[in-house]
């Protein structure tokens, strides 16, 4: 008996999704326990697999997080489960929702943003450097009946607005940033508290209205306090800030509004504006949007101190926000053409997810999860917001917007709001597809275009000749979503005349999860042969259950065997002629364990004849086949999941079957369940591997 270790999890996904929707009646299946590597190609250090997370029926402006909990405020009156469809399941959310951080479900925070006549919306979020205080900024006139214009202080202990922070704000709040002593606004507002204030103003936390003036022509978008607490990054709309001269962006003093940096002379191009800022101790980072022709929408970094430009990238899709985690910069836009750096031409789809580094923005990094634009009813720029948050030990990075589907997760609909983690990963590379094998000088060429992964660029590939355990050759290579060269790898020991088939894997970083095996590629090589080998998968596969007589598990993704209690299994494999001049040598039954915890057994189980008629639809336990009682092979036992077993089988049985089929039964013996994958699983399921050599 031979194992065969195997991490195949794009066969898991399959399988626990085609369960889930066919409503599997037996042990639940949750799939292998993932690699605890990180698997991802540096510095990423955030994962594209986004995890189930509560969704809006509306659109997400604005975020903030506090302690383990993130706040999602926008354009929105109800909340619903992950994977609910719009209307089912849903849980009233005026404009406002609070969610647990790391299981992404709401928490008992509710707040109510409504206005009299108009549309509420909450646009901006911000908290309080010692995280007891959300503010939070939009078009609304009261927070759960107690009176708001516009902006709003909540005491996250007991969730409830302070009635002493009440202030007039004559339009929209689009920004806010909340230091220890001061919250500093941006909007369409021209005053407060009935004294003029040109789109951007500063209170107290105590709710009064200070001397800070930074008055601007046009909205304020974004606002954000260097690390210092010196100086206030502005962004928006304006052309001018306190009479001086600066589109979009300025730097202005953080205890009197003076101007301390201003960007005039198309720093930003006049047809494009700044939508998001984010400033830490690395820099200071622009999210800009533009019309028209010639627009800057990228991103662009400065330096702290003298604010000036460190690089600016140049792709097209309008940015809407931009956040920094581990020294790496994230953004959420449209992208939809980055050649003029030289990443992506124009695509037929948008990107709407990116990560750079603090220190450059090229190459772009590879992390590319994805959401769609959006409904024809709102702007279709998809992702708005983005903040990262932590418990439990773990890094969260939440995504709010307007889109309803995760393109990068087979189109999954998820409305509004969308998470990832700071790790495992626990997603495959694609399949390889495509593959070729060509005769050449040197021996067999197996060529394949690159797969592709979400998080990691350098991937590994294996390359399995006739379904052999070990894989004749290792290949690394990058790839992107855009880029995908062709990867290949020679196989100088192929043997003359013989007929080869050729499988090939792709694996991320650390090897943590692979892919699927390829669909065969296959050559015969030229010359006279000495020595074949065919592989065989299952053409029909079933198990039965004592316990349930007249049940059909023909459909499932997996296969059972025990004694008592019993599960009894049934395989059919179409056995070829054996080539001219040659006999069957070796025949071995590969019998792959499934990922779930109780899938191993240590109790051996027997390969049987099957004398029988049966039907893998149709077959039950009391309708099942008689067998044998000699058994072909024996598997003493399988103590590892996700492992692939050899079992030895008597080649002249196998040999009598030879132009036809031959049938198996798998027979327990003991009390302890085996659970394998069968061929519904996608590459891993039952296998016979028949090797034929010159007598």
């Amino acid at each position: 008996m031979r194992k065969r270790s195997t991490l195949r999890k794009a066969a898991v996904a399959a399988t626990v999704l085609a369960v889930a929707a066919a409503g599997w009646g037996g042990p639940a299946l949750t799939g292998p326990a993932a690699h605890r590597a990180e698997a991802l190609t540096p510095p990423v250090a955030m994962t594209a697999d986004d995890l189930p997370t509560w969704q809006t029926n509306g659109v997400v402006w604005a975020m903030a997080q506090a302690n383990g909990t993130v706040f999602a405020g926008g354009t929105f009156s109800a909340i619903r489960p992950p994977g609910a469809a719009p209307g089912s399941g849903e849980r009233k959310a005026v404009n406002f929702a609070a969610f647990d951080a790391a299981t992404g479900e709401p928490t008992d925070c509710r707040l109510d943003f409504t206005v009299g006549s108009g549309t509420a919306t909450v646009r901006a979020l911000a908290v309080s450097p010692d995280g007891k205080t959300l503010y939070a900024g939009g078009n609304f006139a009261a927070v759960n009946g107690t009176h708001a214009s516009r902006v709003a202080a909540i005491d996250l202990a007991t969730c409830k607005a302070k009635p002493g922070f009440s202030l007039t704000v004559s339009s929209t709040v689009h920004a806010l940033a909340a230091t220890a002593d001061k919250v500093y606004m941006g909007g369409d507002f021209t005053s407060v508290e009935g004294e003029k204030r040109g789109k951007f103003a500063a209170v107290g936390t105590d709710g009064k209205l200070t001397g800070w003036k930074a008055d601007a022509d046009k909205t304020g978008r974004a606002v954000e306090v260097t690390p210092d607490g010196k100086s206030v990054v502005l962004g928006g709309d304006f052309e001018k800030v306190r009479g001086a001269d600066s589109h979009a962006l300025a730097v202005v003093n953080s205890s009197t509004g003076a101007l301390r940096k201003s960007y005039p002379d198309r720093f930003v191009p006049r047809n494009s504006v700044v939508k998001g800022l984010y400033v830490d101790e690395t820099g200071i980072y622009t999210g800009n949007e533009g019309t028209g022709g010639g627009v800057f929408d990228g991103r662009i970094a400065l330096n702290l101190g003298t604010f000036e430009q460190r690089w600016r990238d140049t792709c097209l899709g309008a940015t809407q926000d931009v956040t920094v985690y581990k020294g790496v910069l994230y953004s959420s836009s449209h992208a939809h053409n980055c050649g003029s750096m030289g990443q992506f031409p124009e695509l037929r789809e948008r990107q709407h997810l990116l990560a750079e580094s603090v220190d450059s923005p090229t190459p772009l990094l590879s992390w590319f999860p994805d959401t769609d634009d959006g409904p024809l009813s709102v702007e279709q720029v998809g992702p708005r917001a983005m903040v990262v948050s932590a418990k439990g030990g773990k890094d969260y990075m939440w995504v709010g917007g307007a889109f309803t589907r995760i393109r990068s997760n087979g189109n999954r609909p998820q409305q509004g709001l969308v998470r990832f983690a700071g790790g495992p990963d626990t997603r495959p590379p694609t399949v390889p597809d495509g593959v070729k094998a060509a005769n050449t000088t040197k021996g067999v060429r197996v060529s394949w275009p690159a797969s592709t992964d979400l998080d990691d660029r350098t991937l590994t590939y294996r390359v399995y000749r006739n379904g052999a355990a070990e894989p004749v050759g290792t290949v690394r290579a990058n790839s992107t979503f855009w880029d995908r060269p062709t990867v290949s790898f020679t196989d100088t020991t192929a043997k003359p005349g013989t007929d080869y088939s050729y499988r090939v894997t792709a694996s991320d970083a650390d090897d943590a999860n692979t892919s699927a095996r390829s669909s065969a590629a296959t050559v015969t090589t030229p010359g006279t042969p000495t020595e074949t080998t065919m592989e065989r998968e299952a053409t029909a596969d079933a198990y039965v259950n004592g316990a349930s007589l007249n049940t059909a598990y023909g459909t499932h993704q997996q296969l059972a065997v025990r004694g008592s209690s019993p599960y009894e299994s049934y395989l059919r494999f179409d056995v070829p002629a054996a080539p001219k001049g040659m006999v069957l040598k070796e025949a071995v039954l590969t019998l792959t364990t499934s990922g779930d915890e109780y899938a191993p057994s240590a109790d051996s189980v027997e390969v049987v004849p099957v004398t029988g008629a049966w039907s893998e639809k149709e077959v039950t336990w009391a309708k099942r086949p008689a067998h044998g009682s000699t058994p072909l092979g024996t598997l003493k036992s399988a103590p590892q999941a996700r492992t692939g077993y050899d079992v030895p089988l008597r080649t002249a049985t196998v040999g009598d079957a030879a132009g036809g089929a031959l049938d198996l039964a798998l027979i327990g013996s003991g009390s302890d369940s085996l659970w394998l994958w069968a061929r519904e699983s996608g590459g891993t399921g039952p296998k016979l591997t028949l090797t034929y050599r010159k007598p």
